[in-house]
């Protein structure tokens, strides 16, 4: 099949969008890398990692590639919180690792021009494709200059499918070398695209970079100060604005029945601490910001946390959490720290961000999920009367974390394979 007719659809489509991208603000930081004004460097391994949390996997990647066969390692990331931590690593790296260089860069625009033109300035033995990120434009460039194109940690959706196989012929074509998959339904889609044979399993990566224990924090000992000896503590951990009026009731309700109680309310973000003083006065609960606390609390008392970087610790001296984004349809936050704290979080129905880990740590009663406030009232009181020992659930998720770790090892090996051919 000549590629001619979709390389001319999709270069048009580029054409188009290419000067209204150049004026998007949001863009605008590596502009002269997106549009090869400025040249890509030249590089052994290609990884293209879109976001930050794919960023942090193709950082994962390079750490523990095997000595031979890379010695520069190119990350082309989208955003620029990607591009921060990819330069960030590389010092880092450097001293670990001194034979290998990371090196970051904003990712060209797919235009089928600049893909041709970016691999042909990387010159890369392979490129690495991070978790969903299929780019015709750069696929094409990689199969015209003969490099070997590899998936990795590859997710795909069901609708993501369904938008690919508008042109199945294409992407047969374009198929890369490899595709690792973090599951079998996963699995299944990329071989509807691509074919079986070229498509395994793979653990997820993001198994590797969880701990299963909470590391010291100074901010502990100053916290554990305002909490006098057994005082039931509930924190409330990255709540989101679109879930503060729904906390309204669950606050009532748990300092109801059992007054005791201490909350540790954690905000996502700080822009919204005015927003909960407010909140709080009109809700007539006795509150005091965090940065202002000195001396034991008062049973009832809402400690509003606005310092940086105490959730974690807060964990550590909870007896019960909710973990916020995940009432209303925000894709969750990180209950995992809760859980390697040592305490069960409850989440709300919304934790698309972190589907990877799978309902199966739900049947382990590593997480407890509520269908909304009412049942996460209930459920907090049910924690607080009977949390469970510490220690047991931290050898839980340590057994559950440990049997999904080895996909950084497998990947690494396969794309060896790739690296050693070349």
């Amino acid at each position: 099949m000549s590629l001619t007719l979709p390389r001319l659809v999709y270069g048009a489509g580029w054409r188009a969008a290419l000067p209204l991208l150049m004026r998007n603000a949001r863009l605008a930081a590596g502009m002269a890398q997106r549009t090869l004004e400025t040249p890509l460097p030249r590089a052994d391994l290609w990884l293209q990692a879109s976001s930050a949390g794919e960023a942090a996997l193709a950082v994962e990647l390079a750490r523990n590639l095997p000595a031979r066969g890379a010695a520069t390692v190119l990350v082309t990331t989208s955003t620029d919180q990607g591009y921060g931590l990819v330069e960030q690593a590389a010092a880092g790296l450097a001293a670990e690792r001194p034979g290998l260089r990371l090196l970051p860069a904003y990712q060209p625009f797919d235009a089928p021009r600049l893909a041709a033109r970016a691999v042909d300035q990387v010159r890369p033995k392979a490129l690495v494709l991070l978790e969903t990120e299929l780019w015709p434009g750069l696929l094409l460039a990689c199969r015209e200059a003969g490099v070997p194109v590899v998936v990795v940690n590859g997710r795909m959706a069901t609708k993501s499918l369904a938008r690919y196989l508008l042109w199945p012929r294409l992407w047969r074509e374009v198929a890369p070398e490899r595709v690792l998959a973090v599951s079998e339904a996963d699995s299944l889609r990329f071989s509807a695209l691509f074919g079986a044979g070229r498509v395994a399993v793979m653990p997820n990566m993001k198994f590797d970079r969880v701990a299963t224990s909470a590391s010291e924090n100074p901010a502990g000992a100053a916290l554990s100060r305002l909490l006098p000896e057994d005082t039931p503590f509930l924190v409330l951990g990255s709540v989101r604005e679109q879930e503060e009026a729904a906390l309204s009731g669950v606050l009532s309700r748990v300092l109801a029945a059992r007054p005791e109680t201490v909350v540790g309310l954690y905000p996502r973000h700080m822009y919204r601490i005015a927003g909960w003083r407010a909140r709080l006065t009109s809700w007539q609960l006795p509150w005091v910001l965090r940065s202002k606390a000195d001396g034991a609390l008062a049973p009832g008392t809402v400690l509003l946390g606005d310092v940086f970087g105490e959730l974690a610790a807060a964990y550590v001296l909870a007896r019960a959490a909710f973990v916020g984004g995940s009432l209303a349809r925000l894709g969750g936050q990180n209950f995992l720290e809760a859980a390697a704290a040592g305490v069960v979080p409850v989440i709300g129905p919304h934790w698309k961000n972190f589907a990877w880990v799978g309902r199966e740590i739900l049947a382990e009663g590593l997480a407890v999920e509520v269908p909304g406030p009412d049942a996460l009232a209930g459920a907090l009181l049910a924690r607080l009367a009977e949390p469970e020992s510490r220690p047991s659930v931290r050898a839980r998720l340590a057994v559950f974390v440990d049997s999904r770790r080895g996909g950084t090892r497998q990947a690494c090996e396969t794309l060896a394979s790739f690296l050693d051919r070349a």
